[in-house]
């Protein structure tokens, strides 16, 4: 006698487990219940049909009801959906649209009614301008809203994969879009610096991004709806799409029996039997074990759901097959970027108090000299015995491949030695003879073995400055277009030469731009008795670990496709918005170099050559695939005076800049001279020679009101003007005799400082001390700490310190060190210069 088998929902896990039980069973009646009308729907693929991408609906249709009962001879019953479950007398209800509410019995029951969409309790939550995607059902409507003229923007409410896909999909398709999220980041399966770059790439396509920010209530305002945030905050748009999570499609089984974990999901062993005897369940609505901790959780995705179908078909025809849980592996396009996961992030392991270990690389996605290469990032998580936990990826090109590598080496077990010995297929084309993967095994296994010490950009804010030196070791060029707060620069090339410039006392902490010269730096000061750390990843990865979206008000722009980020337009008015399209029509290149493939700071010394090489008026066009190359060309062609005409990205993520060649101002009487205006510059710079008190807190109080009125300030410290710098407890130094004793006769910091004039032998500067307190004016040393909140640039003469031995140990935390020539490019910017 033929077995009755029934399935409780289609798409993914029923429709697997159906198939795989027909072609085990040729003799048994399986019965399928699906309350759409649709079952084996492409869900994932439902966004692309909104933002038209897809264009065809039927292509969303995997598989049809008629043609899956003709094939596998299933009796499906869609508009058929299971209310109510009895395990002890093996019967379930159903309340179908053609039949009514009847009951049905069964041998086996196979459970897959998936996830449902988080709609809180919110006021104004059931206005019909509120949607959410789940089904084709959902997605006719969202498409016929959207298709409508009247609809040109739209809010996301979750930054989740769901809510990327959606704000990508209708930005494509011209909407004006903005996102809120919760968190403190998208994508909280990422880790926040990983992220970070897709949220990046979100801004840039147009896109407004509000993170930390949560939904008050929706209120219906004329033909549109408006969206209170509980900052206070309110965006209106033509329609909302919740996005904001799922929860397990379980409510009919609430007086089953069937076992339930805390947050609705069905509980099933490893061959995915529930609690009651002859029932299985699989997909989205079942608790699983992550493949990596062993602990329990769950994990909402398509691959999972269809193993997990499969499995439970088995065990109903006795093939005591096993799931033995989930990494978690997934991938999403943001535009042109790929970001990918698979196995245990770091904030799930430190979540579990699990120790482990991080990597980073930058590497090309084939050789940098074949066209078309553009730049990774692979993070890899390890533990002491190198067995790789979890990875994560992000680039234009070759990120699926490499996260599907890491994953199997997470699914057997291997290491991050394993990592470095796969023998990948490579074509320059393709990869690399050192692949990506091999190379991010290797940068593990030298943390492993020893031969480097890393630290991370989360370590920067618990470093001491007193036992530890931060050193730039990249080029002058890199290093004046941006670094890390507190770090001297001291490039890879020069380092042997000027060891005596660093403490051998102190424990050094180099970083390069992508962690490749950072290693080289390590391993030279290592070998020459030095403690050295190496930033891994770079200054690339430490800001993407620093990476804060722009501030946004109230008022959504006109046209989010020409829009800038507020802050941008504070920086500079004229700064390309990195929003636009990339309209290049008109502009007629005099040369154009391919920079494709070069990592930093390869694109930018090739601007520079060129443009060096060009004539006055001569135009380059310069194409980059390194993502940092946007910002680092914007801040270089303002340093070196030359016009940048059109900056702008590509779908592939190509950056495409024109800069004009600008030399020495156009001659008086020239037509050009006429129509051209100069912007006048708006900068402030002081040379503080004087360390008496007076004269400081004057610096000070200047210096604060032209950083509070928006110019940027720099205040040059030089000979006696040092003593304001210097730390006021005694540090510990290597000086020769000249050194010690112009310490010794020197006021050591700024509580020291004696008055210009009456200062009597010391009781001048603490009576004026006394009577800036009694009228609230701020001491010379909170103005201090307000310059330098404000941004204001502190810099010491690095001549002066030489004469006058002062080693920069002795000077307060977050003084530059530079010469005249760092002083006369700052003056050169300025409008006001002042001697003091």
């Amino acid at each position: 006698m033929s077995r009755k088998i029934l399935i409780v929902g289609g798409v993914a896990g029923g429709a697997s487990a159906a198939a795989r039980l027909r072609r085990l069973d040729e003799e048994a009646q399986i019965i399928m219940f699906e309350r759409e009308p649709h079952i084996s729907i492409a869900n994932c693929g439902l966004p692309y049909y909104i933002g038209d991408s897809i264009h065809d609906r039927s292509k969303l249709l995997v598989q049809t009801p008629e043609a899956m009962k003709q094939r596998f001879n299933l009796d499906i019953r869609t508009n058929s959906e299971v209310i109510a479950v009895d395990p002890i007398h093996k019967t379930v209800r159903v309340s179908s649209r053609e039949r009514g509410v009847y009951e049905e019995s069964y041998d086996a029951l196979i459970l897959s009614p998936g996830a449902k969409p988080v709609r809180p309790n919110l006021p104004g939550i059931e206005s019909p301008r509120i949607f959410s995607l789940r089904n084709i059902t959902d997605t006719d409507k969202i498409k016929s809203k959207v298709q409508k003229e009247e609809t040109r923007s739209a809010v996301i409410v979750g930054g989740g994969f769901i809510g990327i896909e959606m704000a990508e999909n209708l930005r494509e398709i011209g909407l004006e879009v903005t996102l809120i999220e919760r968190n403190a980041q998208i994508l909280k399966s990422f880790d926040s610096e990983m992220a970070a770059p897709l949220a990046k790439e979100l801004e840039q396509q147009g896109i407004r991004l509000l993170l930390s920010e949560s939904v008050a209530s929706f209120k219906e305002s004329g033909d549109q709806i408006e969206t209170l945030l509980e900052s206070g905050k309110k965006f209106a748009s033509d329609l909302v799409i919740l996005a904001i999570g799922v929860t397990p499609d379980t409510g009919f089984l609430k007086d089953s029996g069937i076992a339930l974990g805390e947050r609705g999901h069905i509980l099933v062993n490893e061959k995915m039997e529930t609690s009651a005897e002859q029932v299985f369940a699989a997909g989205d609505a079942v608790e699983i074990t992550d493949f990596v901790t062993g602990r329990k959780t769950a994990v909402p995705l398509a691959g999972p759901a269809n193993k997990q179908g499969r499995i439970a078909a088995d065990n109903v025809c006795g093939l005591q097959t096993r799931f033995k849980g989930t990494q978690g592996t997934a991938i999403i396009k943001v535009f042109g970027l790929t970001g990918a996961i698979t196995g245990a992030s770091e904030r799930t392991l430190r979540r579990l108090g699990l120790t482990y270990q991080v990597s980073y690389v930058h590497p090309s996605s084939h050789a940098s000299y074949y066209p078309g290469a553009s730049p990774l990032t692979i993070k890899v998580i390890f533990d002491e015995q190198g067995t790789l936990l979890g990875a994560q990826a992000l680039g234009y090109d070759g990120v699926d491949k490499r996260i599907d590598d890491m994953a199997a080496v997470i699914h057997f077990k291997g290491t991050v030695t394993d990592l470095s010995e796969l023998e990948l297929a490579y074509a320059p084309p393709y990869s690399s003879a050192k692949d990506p993967v091999n190379m991010a095994g290797y940068a593990a296994e030298n943390i492993l073995a020893g031969r480097t010490r890393v630290f991370l950009p989360g370590d920067l804010k618990q470093r001491s400055e007193e036992n530890t030196i931060l050193v730039d070791v990249r080029t002058e060029i890199e290093h004046q277009n941006g670094h890390i707060p507190g770090s001297i620069h001291l490039p890879v090339d020069e380092l042997r030469s000027r060891l005596d410039e660093l403490d051998p006392a102190k424990e050094i902490w180099v970083y390069c731009q992508v962690g490749l010269r950072g290693y080289t730096a390590l391993r030279i000061l290592t070998q020459r008795g030095f403690r050295v750390r190496n930033l891994s990843g770079g200054y690339k990865t430490y800001l993407m670990a620093t990476y804060e979206p722009a501030p946004y008000g109230n008022e959504p722009s006109a046209d989010l496709s020409t829009r800038q980020s507020a802050a941008a337009l504070e920086a500079d008015p004229q700064r390309p918005s990195e929003t636009a399209p990339l309209d290049l029509s008109g502009i007629h290149a005099d040369v154009q170099v391919d920079a494709c493939g070069l990592s930093c700071p390869g694109p930018l010394i090739k601007a520079k050559q060129t443009l060096d090489q060009l004539q006055d008026r001569q135009i380059a066009r310069i194409s980059a695939s390194d993502p940092g190359f946007y910002e680092d060309v914007q801040a270089w062609a303002g340093m070196s005076g030359n016009k940048l005409l059109k900056l702008g990205k590509t779908q592939s993520g190509i950056i495409e800049v024109y800069i004009q060649k600008q030399a020495a101002s156009p001659s008086a009487g020239t037509d050009d001279s006429v129509n051209r205006s100069t912007p006048s510059p708006e900068g402030t710079t002081m040379v503080v020679f004087s360390g008496d008190l007076d004269k400081a807190i004057a610096s000070f109080i200047i210096a604060n009101g032209a950083a509070a009125s928006g110019k940027k300030v720099t205040l040059f410290f030089t000979f006696w003007g040092l003593n304001v710098l210097r730390r006021s407890e005694p540090t510990p130094v290597t000086k020769n005799f000249i050194g010690k004793m112009f310490g010794m006769m020197m006021p050591r910091g700024s509580r020291k400082l004696g008055l210009s004039r009456m200062n009597m032998l010391g009781m001048g500067s603490k009576m004026i001390r006394s009577v800036m307190n009694r009228h609230g004016i701020a001491s010379l040393e909170q103005l201090m700490d307000t310059a330098k909140e404000q941004g204001v640039e502190l810099v010491a003469c690095q001549m002066s310190m030489d004469v006058m031995g002062i080693r920069q140990e002795e000077l307060i935390p977050g003084v530059k060190i530079g010469g005249v020539g760092y002083y006369l490019g700052k003056a050169n910017q300025s409008g006001i210069n002042l001697f003091i």
